[in-house]
């Protein structure tokens, strides 16, 4: 190699006013999900740490630094090599505490050259992909972006952009701290930045990094660190080959799924502690296993009973009984079947720490059957404690659900069936709700978009079941079709239409996003409702084209579906048609949906 150069630089100097490219043999955005909530929670979990209520701006320089490893470039067209996911995951960072200031009325200059930089009259992104021009601007702009015929690549940029609008701690770092962030983010987060000079040294490095002399993962030192205290040569080279397997098998459609494994089981079974929310606090179990959690199994090996031999060879059986249960779960948050049906329901609104939960009240003891109970009732729990939370218009998200959803692990942990219904109950009467209290005033806004579909979703498939019609849950929220339901408005956008009935634009818009005025109907038929009085939609929702929930609003659902009528009738519910839809009708479809959510979300199963 000619010559390679490292010195270390935060993000602002990385990406303030700098052009970047990505090579020809670096892989597409691939982060998912849980890589941006690691992220975030590390980023977030770390400032945090130094902050203290009360701090000026300029304290912040004497923060600690955050270092996020190196990004290797080609200095002669900056192309990147390695480090295109971690850089663009925080460009879409950026974007979001850049529109947060914006609707704050706030500007931070600094931000938007990190994102774009401007050059005679024209402005561009400073990480250069054309394929993510039109989806970045969207972002940036604060404004929805269609992603039905958009790669992979853009559909995954576009996906972590709502996810850190879920995960983003919005209760800890709140308007009056955002700016200290954004600081700190830009001046005290770090990379080691290395430049080879020239593409062929480029491609060398990325070689050296991606295909020899990679360190072992956490994952197989935990291995060695377990096989080195089984005594017997045979008994060592079996469990081995079991252990292999199992890895296999959970990194076939995840190639972190071995890892993610892993951390949820520890934190499930063992942990016993975890880093409190005040300033300063320290890591503890549940922190600590997030990161090289090998060595945490090591130093706690007393807490964990390990001992002998013997000791190990019982803890790695363990090990694989739990990872068959973990595989188990995968495959019930991906698949929709009657028995595992609400570890579907709450993957679908990205319930991340569903595994940990589930994992927390199995016995290595339990059979499958109990195994099976097990994890719909905890699943019923979740799915009871996330519809209790949004509905309320309260976060569900990782840094906020963290340390309540540890607080229930370590209470139902290992406990027996007739425990677990009773505890369950316990916590969940606990959360104090009363759907007929919240829900009239929950509305749709950024935040409660894709919980009040979920609702309206779970609303309309558990009316279809009870009418002996098969359930479209999973339609309505599939949003991969091209044609995907979308939330509809049944009051359209056009405020000098209602003025007689409405004060101002502010009260009809609060009116308007009601749950009681909305409905789900397939894009394109929303798309040509958009300005059609309800008089002009009522034909469209008691067609083919609507589902039962929509047919309910006119005469077509009670005159040809005698098992719909009668599913009223039993539940005393208050359905009816109407010839036009103002207050009065929106506040009687939100009691009706009170009655519904008591229905579809109820404690039967522990009582």
């Amino acid at each position: 190699m000619k010559k390679i150069e490292g010195s270390p630089k935060n993000l602002k100097q990385l990406l303030q006013n700098t052009k970047y490219s990505i090579h020809y043999y670096q892989r597409e955005y691939m982060w998912q999900r849980k890589q941006i909530e690691e992220l975030m929670d590390d980023l977030t979990s770390e400032f945090l740490e130094y902050y203290r209520p009360g701090d000026s701006r300029h304290t912040v320089a004497d923060y600690g630094a955050y270092f996020m490893g190196s990004i290797v470039l080609a200095g002669r067209e900056n192309a990147i090599i390695d480090g295109q996911q971690r850089l663009s995951s925080l460009t879409l960072l950026l974007m979001y505490l850049n529109n947060q200031l914006k609707a704050m009325g706030q500007s931070y200059n600094m931000i938007e050259t990190m994102i774009f930089s401007e050059a005679f009259g024209s402005k561009s992104f400073n990480i250069k992909v054309a394929d993510r021009d039109s989806c970045m601007e969207a972002i940036f702009k604060d404004e929805p972006f269609d992603t039905t015929d958009a790669q992979d690549s853009v559909k995954n940029l576009y996906g972590r952009y709502n996810d850190i609008i879920d995960l983003f701690p919005s209760n800890q770092i709140t308007e009056n701290v955002l700016l200290h962030f954004c600081d700190w983010l830009a001046e005290r987060v770090f990379f080691i930045e290395i430049i080879a000079t020239t593409e062929q040294d480029a491609h060398k490095v990325f070689v050296t990094m991606n295909d020899r002399g990679l360190s072992l993962t956490s994952t197989e030192m935990l291995k060695g660190y377990l096989l080195s205290e089984i005594q017997e040569d045979n008994k060592r080279e079996k469990l081995n080959g079991i252990w292999k397997e199992k890895m296999l098998s959970l990194r076939k459609d995840d190639d972190k799924g071995d890892e993610t494994f892993i951390k949820a089981w520890l934190r499930a079974q063992y942990a016993e502690t975890i880093r409190e929310t005040k300033a300063g606090a320290v890591n503890k179990d549940f922190d600590l296993i997030g990161g090289p959690f090998h060595k945490w199994v090591r130093d706690e090996r007393a807490k964990l009973g390990l001992v002998s031999a013997q000791d190990y060879e019982l803890f790695l059986m363990k090990f694989f009984k739990f990872a068959d249960v973990y595989k188990k779960i995968r495959e019930a948050e991906n698949t929709f079947a009657g028995a595992t049906k609400y570890v579907y329901y709450n993957a679908q609104v990205n319930f991340t720490l569903q595994a940990q939960l589930l994992l927390a009240c199995v016995c290595y003891e339990d059979n499958w059957n109990i195994i099976l109970e097990k994890i719909n009732l905890t699943a019923r729990f979740i799915d009871l404690l996330v519809a209790a939370r949004v509905i309320s218009s309260r976060s569900v998200d990782y840094g906020t659900m963290k340390n309540y959803i540890f607080h229930v692990t370590t209470d139902i942990r290992r406990c027996s069936l007739e425990s677990l219904k009773t505890k369950l109950l316990y916590h969940y009467q606990n959360l104090n709700y009363n759907p007929a209290t919240v829900l009239p005033e929950l509305r749709l806004n950024n935040f409660t978009k894709k919980y009040i579909k979920n609702i309206l979703a779970r609303i309309t498939g558990y009316i279809e079941e009870q009418t002996d019609v098969a359930s479209n849950y999973c339609n309505y929220m599939d949003t991969r079709t091209k044609n995907p339901f979308e939330i509809e408005h049944i009051v359209p956008d056009r405020y000098e239409r209602y003025t007689a009935e409405y004060a101002d634009q502010e009260e009809f818009q609060r009116w308007r996003n009601s749950i009681g005025a909305l409905l789900l109907l397939r894009k394109s038929i929303n798309a040509s409702l958009k300005d059609k009085e309800y008089k002009d939609k009522l034909p469209k929702y008691c067609s083919n084209e609507g589902n039962i929930y929509s047919e309910s609003l006119g005469k077509v659902a009670y005159q040809n579906h005698p098992k719909f009528k009668k599913f009223v009738e039993e539940h005393g519910l208050i359905f009816k048609e109407y010839e036009q839809f103002g207050k009065k009708e929106i506040t009687e479809r939100v009691w009706l949906l009170v009655q519904l959510v008591y229905l579809v979300w109820n404690t039967e199963m522990f009582e």
